[in-house]
């Protein structure tokens, strides 16, 4: 380099991860980053970060643009002089507008949701009323014809393609595999025109029951027959994934369950087993890594929320218990999206209990007794998770938060890095 000039400091950009493990983060606030990178750091292992991921329905709820979100990931990266490779992830995308929107922002993951064509209810129905629906959903099922007698034996289990079972997958998921298909044509043209890397996402988690292997099946050979490659496929796992809280349900049913949808991955892909609603299921994380073979993507989003209100609580108490009482009169309203089962009256009010600790504890913490004969702390917790957006764009609450944060960076990185070396020394160990 020429004596007075300069050295150009390169801008890091997020880069397709492939088939290595990741973590997504959710920074829905834009001020997380140094904490998830700490955190990365701090439990070693192979684990990549995800560090700009959000959906189309946190941007509307924050008020945040696609930019936005990737230009505060790459800032702090940059500041941080991060090397390792990193992406970014349009996440739940259900439009062609969504993909364009989040693909022009720079985003390199692109995580597509057709959950609005899912059939919620096909799994509850009886014989007569599923063969009514299977008449009106065998159009968009051509598949069903390829799989009917077959017998599919893996090493974790067989799976039969009877009648029954062809006639409710092409119920539940006919209408949505054809509009996934068709996203991820968007996503390999837009990123055709722009010439632009990319890796796709499927979700098909947010369902009513759980997503069975035929199903699973089925969804990555036709994806796999149309010679569209994906990185990571979200289930619908067994069991109950509530926001903000650990895994309920029997871990060893879970554990017999996703070997089956890991062998499905591993022979239809390779890709990787996704969990979605990820943020706090320490529980589960050693059996995710273990039966994936270390293949695997866990997404968290409200969880750096809810751990950023921690700086609130501990160093402005004052705006904590505000933000309460504003999360729970917006609560009802808010929680339509989220599969939760937090009821406001079930847990005290900020006027009924005086002591910082205890009311900090109650709203925050997961799973713990904090007090006699108040229970666990599980609805705070989840009335905090699902009015992020309305707290963030609330006129003085969201700027009286920010700035408090921004006042106090070093406590809300090591709050975020605590948090997710919780998170992240299972998924290593596992």
């Amino acid at each position: 380099m020429s004596a007075g000039h300069a050295a150009v400091t390169t801008r890091p950009a997020p880069t397709p991860l492939g088939m290595e493990p990741s973590i997504g983060f959710g920074d829905r606030l834009g001020l997380g980053t140094p904490g998830h990178v700490a955190a990365l750091r701090e439990a070693g292992g192979p684990i990549r970060g995800i560090f700009a991921q959000q959906s189309i329905r946190e941007m509307t709820r924050t008020g945040r643009s696609a930019e936005a979100i990737l230009a505060a990931a790459v800032d702090a990266l940059a500041a941080l002089e991060f090397t390792d490779p990193w992406s970014a992830d349009g996440d739940h995308l259900k439009t062609p507008a969504d993909i364009r929107r989040t693909m022009g922002a720079g985003f390199v993951m692109f995580t597509l949701d057709p959950s609005e064509e899912v059939d919620q209810q096909a799994d509850d129905y009886d014989a007569a009323t599923l063969q009514e629906k299977f008449a009106s959903a065998r159009e968009f099922a051509p598949w069903v014809d390829e799989y009917r007698g077959r017998t599919e034996r893996l090493d974790s289990g067989a799976i039969e393609f009877d009648e029954q079972t062809l006639a409710r997958a092409a119920v539940k998921y006919g209408r949505a595999l054809r509009r996934a298909t068709s996203l991820a044509r968007c996503v390999e043209e837009e990123a055709a025109k722009l010439d632009q890397p990319f890796e796709i996402e499927l979700s098909v988690d947010e369902t009513s029951h759980p997503t069975t292997a035929a199903e699973h099946f089925i969804i990555a050979d036709q994806f796999r027959k149309a010679g569209i490659g994906l990185v990571s496929v979200a289930p619908r796992f067994v069991g109950d994934f509530e926001k903000g809280v650990d895994y309920k349900g029997d871990l060893t049913k879970l554990e017999a369950s996703m070997r089956i949808h890991a062998e499905i991955a591993r022979r239809l892909g390779p890709y990787k087993i996704s969990l979605h609603s990820g943020s706090d299921k320490l529980s589960m994380y050693p059996v995710l890594a273990r039966v994936t073979e270390g293949k695997f993507h866990v997404k968290t989003a409200g969880t750096s929320y809810l751990e950023a209100l921690r700086v609130a609580a501990q160093h402005d108490p004052s705006l904590f218990r505000e933000i309460i009482d504003f999360s729970r009169s917006r609560f009802d309203e808010d929680k339509a999206s989220y599969h939760v089962s937090a009821v406001v009256n079930e847990i005290p009010s900020p006027d009924e209990v005086e002591d910082a600790v205890i009311l900090e504890r109650l709203y925050l913490d997961r799973w713990e007794n904090v007090a006699p004969g108040r229970g666990f702390t599980e609805p705070g917790r989840q009335i905090l998770h699902c009015t992020f957006g309305s707290v963030i764009t609330n006129a003085k609450l969201g700027p009286r938060l920010v700035s408090l944060l921004k006042a106090y960076p070093q406590e809300h990185c090591e709050i975020l890095k605590q948090h997710f070396v919780r998170h992240l020394a299972p998924l290593n160990a596992g």
